[in-house]
């Protein structure tokens, strides 16, 4: 994080005035360097120790009509299977219009997407079924930013009057896991976007064919495999205690972005939801 305060850097013992460097936390202590010398981040070394990241994994990923998820329709998704074996949804969006610029991100236009795809009622209800199936098992689902993708898809159900997925699931536990908020709780003053691409970029993972939603279901369970190989303590966590931590830093970080805007930014009007996974609404 940019230094509030002056100081001398670490590395060469010239003075950084304030605004000017960063100060990172490093073996408990907080240390400042000048921008010529400032730290690239790295990982922690991979290990070789079992754990949630070895498991039966599946991952999800969808693309949709706006950045919304509360206004969004689905446009694809894709499900990756333990086996490695991909299942992929293209929704017919019939009179709804797929806007230009995610056309843009995305590639699907709606001529496409109109002549390839199955009724949306037909793929909402599969990938819900098939979502529900896989977590009902008992096996650990990776979704990068799942709030987004999972209410996206709540949206999409109640739209079309369909079971939603928590009723799918009657109560049972939802082994959730979201590299992204993972990788906040315990690196959280890591400089730098954390995007899909960016994780990838730090954890050393192929993003392959981003944005397609098969591209990115790959990427995301490459990323938390990366991650539980790099961090044996978050390894060792059962699926249902990654999970409740997951919540857990979901509301912290929302707690301090909504410090920091309300400090920096007065009158922004913004409300930071720190609500995680978001499979219930």
């Amino acid at each position: 994080m940019r230094n509030r305060y002056p100081g001398t850097c670490t590395t060469c013992g010239t003075g950084v005035a304030a605004g000017d460097g960063v100060v990172l936390k490093e073996g408990g202590r907080w240390r400042t360097y000048c921008a010529e010398h400032e730290p690239r981040p790295t990982p922690p070394p991979r290990g070789d120790h079992l754990g949630w990241h070895t498991g039966d994994l599946a991952g999800y990923d969808c693309e949709t009509s706006s950045n919304d998820p509360r206004a969004a329709f689905l446009v694809s998704a894709a499900l990756m299977l333990p086996s490695g074996a991909t299942r992929t949804w293209l929704a017919d969006p019939g009179d709804r219009e797929i806007p230009q610029d995610a056309i843009a991100i995305h590639g699907i236009t709606n001529e496409r997407a109109r002549a390839e795809g199955a009724p949306a009622e037909e793929v909402l209800a599969e990938i819900a079924e098939s979502l529900a199936e896989h977590l009902l098992a008992g096996r650990g689902l990776v979704i990068f930013n799942a709030p987004f993708d999972l209410g996206v898809l709540t949206g999409e159900l109640r739209r079309h009057g369909l079971k939603s997925l928590a009723e799918r699931l009657s109560g049972e536990p939802c082994p959730i896991i979201d590299p992204l908020v993972i990788d906040r709780g315990i690196d959280p003053y890591r400089r730098g976007p954390r995007n899909l691409a960016a994780m990838c970029a730090y954890y050393g993972v192929d993003p392959g064919d981003a944005h397609t939603a098969h591209g990115d279901a790959a990427a995301c369970l490459a990323l938390a495999r990366e991650i539980g190989a790099r961090h044996p303590d978050i390894a060792a966590l059962s699926l249902t205690d990654l999970h409740a931590r997951q919540v857990e830093w979901a509301a912290a970080y929302a707690r301090s972005r909504q410090e920091w805007l309300d400090r920096s930014r007065p009158g922004h009007g913004r409300v930071i939801d720190g609500s995680w996974p978001s499979t219930a609404e």
